[in-house]
């Protein structure tokens, strides 16, 4: 009896197509802005003969859920909601049952109590329909959120290697949704060691005013902030409850085109980090320092000329007298100051500033000899020179 209301159904599909889309296309915006009417048309129209069509064939002959998968991807690669591919099967369902009805009121009355005693056969087929149709839907997304966030490293990789052809720089702005034009500057953040169990810390897409995007690289974490009217001074205040090591703040630029830069400098201004704990140096407040590590062959003939006498003394002896001309340099040259920091007097102080003095045959009195003897003393404790 169904087999013959189906065959009977098929004869009338262009009007249940048309009543299908018509209550498709009026209760949902998504299906009228995202798929044509006429592709619409004609895939319910396959659809619901494929469907009917299933109840004449055998088990292993039915179509109706390959079609659906078929569908379903399709829809997933459009952008249409997966609410709305839902729908559109629970309308289906409605008037292919409907459709069963009136065929069967019409042409054999009799056979409608029987016929009602059928319907969860009926919609058990369509629910198995919707079903494969919405496990293809998700595995299809994915697929393309996968292909997507690919894309999008790609492109922001290449940005921080420093590619600035203007096509390339244009579709990287399309997909990363910032403008190429802007204020940017872009933080480098060393990664630490991780024992075991320790997860990912959440990374978030913006910090105050500011839009970040977040990049890991194999040797360091990349954030490139998109400033707005943020100065450096708030993006490292940001920064620091992020921090779990060293990190380096590059110079504000005016683009996408110039994130090579910005990470390359920020990369060098990290580096200018010592010691343990954590720590954000800014290139802008280190560029003596990131001469030196940019350097490090002139930097070594530098503290050897300068330091070379202070090196060549016992290990404790060269750590005081290193220890009190760095605490000398920034306390600025106060002597009272700096021993506060060393525990202990002032006199002590004056006294080890004098050794250097001779040992070095530089006066610290001397501006000149200030910054070779801060430049020396800099590579000493970033590049372990001595």
């Amino acid at each position: 009896m169904l087999r013959t209301a189906a065959r009977r159904l098929l004869d009338r599909l262009p009007e249940l197509t048309d009543d299908l889309v018509t209550k498709i296309r009026e209760g949902d915006e998504s299906y009228r802005a995202i798929v044509p009417a006429d592709e619409l048309w004609a895939n319910a129209y396959e659809a619901m003969r494929v469907g009917i069509g299933a109840i004449l064939q055998a088990p292993a002959e039915r179509r109706d859920l390959a079609f659906a998968q078929q569908t379903a991807r399709r829809r997933a690669e459009q952008g249409l909601p997966i609410e709305s591919l839902q729908r559109t099967y629970r309308l289906g369902a409605q008037v292919t049952w409907n459709g069963f009805i009136d065929i069967t009121a019409k042409d054999d009355p009799d056979d409608l109590p029987a016929l009602l005693r059928t319907a969860t056969h009926v919609w058990h087929a369509i629910d198995r329909q919707a079903v494969a149709a919405a496990d293809a839907y998700r595995q299809r997304e994915s697929e393309l959120l996968g292909r997507s966030a690919e894309r999008i490293n790609a492109l922001l990789d290449a940005l921080l290697e420093g590619a600035s052809e203007p096509a390339l720089v244009s579709r990287a702005a399309a997909a990363l949704d910032m403008p190429e034009r802007g204020r940017y500057a872009v933080v480098t953040m060393r990664l630490p060691t991780r024992q075991d169990g320790d997860g990912e810390t959440p990374r978030p897409d913006a910090i105050g005013r500011m839009r970040v995007l977040w990049r890991l690289r194999t040797d360091c974490e990349v954030a490139v902030v998109c400033l707005d009217e943020a100065s450096l001074d708030e993006l490292c205040a940001a920064m620091g409850p992020l921090l779990s090591g060293h990190a380096g703040v590059g110079p504000v630029v005016g683009g996408l085109a110039e994130l090579g830069t910005a990470r390359r400098l920020a990369a060098l201004a990290m580096r200018t980090c010592a010691g343990d704990g954590p720590e954000i140096a800014r290139l802008d407040r280190r560029l003596p320092s990131v001469l030196v590590v940019c350097q490090p062959e002139l930097s070594g003939h530098l503290t050897e000329g300068v330091l070379g006498p202070v090196l060549a003394l016992d290990p404790p002896d060269r750590e005081v007298l290193l220890g009190t001309l760095e605490t000398w340099l920034r306390c600025e040259g106060s002597a009272a100051r700096a021993a506060g920091r060393l525990y202990c007097h002032r006199n002590t102080v004056f006294n080890r500033i004098r050794r250097i003095e001779q040992l070095t045959g530089r006066s610290l009195a001397r501006p000149r000899d200030v910054v070779e003897l801060t430049l020396a003393l800099d590579a000493v404790r970033l590049l372990a020179v001595g």
